[in-house]
Order: structure tokens, then sequence, then C-alpha cells
């Protein structure tokens, strides 16, 4: 009944995307149709979208003042600057546009435009505000600190000196994304134009956002005048399939040109199918369970460390996820300045007895558990349920899909939950700050990391998580994040469960597909369809 029910729903979005497969036949030549859960997608307002699905569409639709070139990993390229310079005193940067360029709409790329999509994202002050605002941004004063002194000149004031490879980095994330300012004002209502951009773009990157219905696909159509080159493919249609078999099936069939959520046994079953190839990636995304420090037992050190030891990491990998996730136990990814390898926890269920018992809960818990409705999270999930109910720890789950789960996680509502973070930037404190990071824990705080949304307050952690930015000696700053991690593993209510590694499966027509180890580096527009 259910693969029925996704046939005729694929049916009716196929019809609304402007094309009809026939059956076993191939999707339209000039269209590259990607199956993909997408239920996380919540906006596409870059100074909004804080998702991975909602934040690669932005990626596609805008460009950056520069970016970080996903085959060449930490390498900084140019996109709509051309240079960049800073002053002796590290406060000032100072960024000089490419000459020319336009939007989707026509109009010309300014500074202007720039400066208004920094400053907009400040005042806004959404999810992803945290990466601008951490330069000392307030919506008093960025109009002031984030200028244009002419139509090709931008000048950024900071607040205090940091490493400029870590300034610049922050540079290249989704919420940097520059605005047609015009566009934008001529639908701004009360809010900026953060309702109307929720649904449509102002862009200028190589495509442009023709319909994004929420929990069904994203249409994407090429912008042929992009100063990168035309794409070579006229538009991408994002299907929402939550179900990998579904996802296998339609590729198979021909329905999808791309898969992006194939579990291990998919992928072992296509293995040698000669239609169909596979492309890999290393990803920085990292998938974890979180415990809310507000529950009363939660909070307790001796809690936190028996849940460590009653996930079975190993087995979850070896069961589960085996080819697409590797077991990871620290909140820097593999690859990333100061990243280590340490994986001090396995499953142990006499050692975490013993700290429930000291904990003063010898006969267990209960407790709720949140937790996405997709695959592999609802299977890790119900295999995290049975480990800890080894140790006497009742788990309730809650399953809902990505803005519910997520919306539920920012309002610090959960008890116990599993999710998964990707670096918003190649450089450590993009992780380190979330997860190490919590400067004010009340609840109308300016800066809501992930140690903030667990209600973790650490106020040591946090003053050198935050010196470790300004340190410009690379091999000190290496040791910190490296202190940092193992720390962090012993004390903090998180539990790095695995980085993922992210197969797509395409059809041997398909080629130029990019992985990018963040979800503001994974591009569509180098894809080619023969």
């Amino acid at each position: 009944m259910r693969t029925a029910v996704i046939g005729f729903s694929a049916l009716l979005l196929a019809t609304a995307a402007g094309w009809l497969p026939q059956a076993h036949a191939q999707t339209p030549r000039d269209t590259i149709v990607m199956a993909k859960s997408i239920d996380d997608m919540i906006t596409a307002d870059p100074a909004e979208s804080f998702e991975f699905s909602g934040s690669e569409v932005v990626t596609n639709v805008y460009d950056r003042l520069l970016i970080a070139d996903p085959l060449k990993r930490g390498e900084l390229t140019p996109q709509l600057a051309q240079s960049w310079e800073v002053s002796a005193d590290g406060l000032t940067y100072t960024f000089k546009m490419k000459p020319g360029l336009k939007f989707h709409s026509g109009n010309p790329i300014t500074a202007a435009d720039a400066a208004y999509s920094l400053q907009r994202a400040v005042i806004l002050n959404k999810s992803p505000a945290f990466i601008l605002t951490q330069f000392g941004f307030t919506k008093d004063n960025v109009a002031e600190r984030i200028r244009a002194v002419d139509a090709t000149t931008l000048t950024i004031q900071i607040e205090k000196p940091v490493a400029p490879t870590f300034f610049l980095n922050c540079m290249t994330a989704t919420v940097a994304s520059v605005v047609d300012s015009r566009l934008v004002q001529s639908n701004a209502g009360t809010d900026m134009g953060n309702t109307w951009l929720k649904t449509n773009s102002a862009g200028s990157g190589p495509f442009r956002l023709r319909n994004w219905t929420a929990s069904q696909s994203v249409t994407l159509e090429a912008n042929r005048e992009w100063h990168g080159g035309a794409p070579k493919v006229n538009r991408v249609v994002i299907r929402h399939v939550s179900e990998p078999q579904a996802q296998r099936l339609g590729l198979e069939k021909g329905d999808f040109d791309i898969a992006r959520d194939l579990g291990k046994d998919q992928i072992a079953a296509i293995s040698n199918n000669q239609q169909l190839k596979i492309v890999q990636g290393d990803l920085g995304y990292i998938m974890y369970v979180a415990l809310n420090q507000r529950h009363p037992i939660l909070s307790k050190p001796e809690v936190r460390e028996a849940i460590k030891w009653l996930i079975d990491y190993e087995g979850i990998e070896r069961d589960l996820v085996r080819g697409t996730y590797l077991p990871h136990q620290s909140f820097l990814p593999k690859g990333f300045l100061g990243a280590i390898e340490d994986k001090p926890y396995s499953f142990n269920v006499e050692r975490a007895r013993a700290l429930l018992a000291r904990a003063g809960h010898p006969n267990g818990f209960s407790i709720t558990f949140d937790v996405r409705a997709r695959q592999p999270e609802t299977d890790i999930g119900q295999a995290i349920q049975a480990s800890l109910a080894r140790g006497g720890i009742r788990v309730e789950i809650i399953q809902g899909d990505g803005r519910q789960v997520l919306t539920k996680y920012r309002a610090r509502n959960h008890d116990m939950i599993m999710v998964q973070w990707g670096p918003d930037y190649f450089d450590p404190h993009t992780n380190a700050e979330t997860f190490a990071m919590n400067e004010d824990n009340s609840d109308n705080a300016r800066s809501k990391t992930l140690a903030w949304r667990n209600a973790w307050d650490i106020p040591d952690m946090t003053r050198r998580t935050a010196a470790a930015v300004a340190e410009r000696d690379g091999a000190v700053r290496t040791a910190t994040y490296q202190a940092l991690q193992r720390e962090h593993q012993q004390v903090s209510p998180f539990a790095p469960l695995l980085q993922q590694i992210e197969v797509a499966v395409m059809r041997q027509n398909v080629n130029g597909f990019v992985i990018g180890g963040t979800f503001g580096s994974t591009l569509y527009y180098q894809l080619t369809k023969n």
C-alpha cells in the first residue's frame, strides 16, 4: 500500500513540476530529478535557512563574496568579490566587488547589496545569525560597521582581531549569501522580506527558485546568465522521498536520476546494476544524541556518562549504517584542523549501571527521545532505545518530521534527542562554537548554540573556546581544540555517534555532481545528462 501511495504522489508532483514520466521511461533530457528526504527544509531565505536541505538549495540559488572550494577543501575562492584585504590591526576587512555582475532580476550587484544582505541577517537574528553576530555586530551598530564605501567597495569592521582565515571562512556560510536588495525591499512587508523569501528567491547564483512545496518538492531553473558559466541542464527537481527503498526502486525504473539517501541494504542491492553508479564524498555531518540539562535527572554527570556507555556504537555502524557512516565520538569532523579520532566509549552495561546507582537511580528512570521519522534515524533510535533498556532506562521514542524535531529542539522542549549537525564553514570554530560555547543560558539569548539548546551552562569552556579563535599559531590552536574535544567527550551532554559519508547513486548518463564537505558546498551547476 505504501509503495502505491508514493507512486501516486510522485505522479502528482511530476505533473506540477511540468513533466510526466512514462512507465520505465527516462526523465527529461534537460532535467535532473533527484530523490532526497527534504522534510527538514523550513525556508529558502538565506538569512534564516539553517537546515541541510534548505541550505543546499540556497547554495545553488545565491552567490557569496567568496566560497570554500568543495574540490579543494579549505581553499577560499572569490565569487562576487574579486579581492580582499585585512587592515594591520586585524579589525577591518575590505572587499572589492567584481564589476558588471547581475542578479536574476537583471539588477546590478553592488557593494550596497552585500552590505544590506549582511545587515539584514544580523537584524533578523534568525538561527544562523550567530555566525555573524559573534564578530560584535548588533542591530544597533551593524549599519555603521558593515557598509558600502562605493558601488564596488565593501568594508566590514569587526569587534576584535581573530585569525583572518576564521573570519573569511565565516563569509562562505550560507547566511552570508548576497540578496538583491531592490527586489527584497520591494517585497519587504514588515519583516525585511523574510516571509516573501521563504518561498521566493532574490539571488544571482546558477539556479533560481521556481517552486518549493514543503515536504514535497523543490524546482530550480537554470540561470543562463550566471557569471560562473551557464548550468548544463535547464532545471533540477528535488522530490521528497523519505524511504530509501522507494528511492532505489524509482532510480532503477528511471523515474529518478540521482538518489541521495540510500542505506547500506539498498546500496548492496544495486551494486551489480550496470545502469547505475555510486559517487561518494566525505561530509562533516555529525550524528549525535543530546541531553537537555533542564531535565533534573539528565543534568547529573553520572547519568550523562552512563548513557554514553549504554550506546552500542559498533553495533549501530555494523548492522545499520555500514558504508554510509563511520563511528565518530568527537565534535570536530575528521579532516578539520584539530580533529581527534579518540573513541573512549563502548557498550558497557555493568559500568553504566554502576554510574546510575551512584546518581541515585539504580533502577533506572523513564525518558522521552525525539527522533526524525526517516532512515537510518528510526532504526538507530530503536537500537539506542533497546540498549538503554539494558541499563534500566525506559525510553519512549517520539517521531516527527525534520521541521517538527528541529522546532522542538530549538525551543529546548526535549528530554533526549538525536539529530545531525553539519559545519557551516571549513574552520574548527564552526563546530567548537556550537558544541562548546554558551555565552548566555537565558531563554532570550542572542547566540543559541547547541550547548544553549541543551541548557548546558559552561562559562569556563566558553571562554577557552572563544580564545582559540584569536590564536594565530596553528600548532597551539590545534592543541587547544584537541584538548577541548577530549574534555567535552567526558563532561558534555552530547554523545556523538557517527560521521556521515555522502553516497549518491546516479544513473550512468549523469555526471558532474559535486559533493561538498558542508551543506553549503554541494553544487548542481556542473551536472550533465547524456
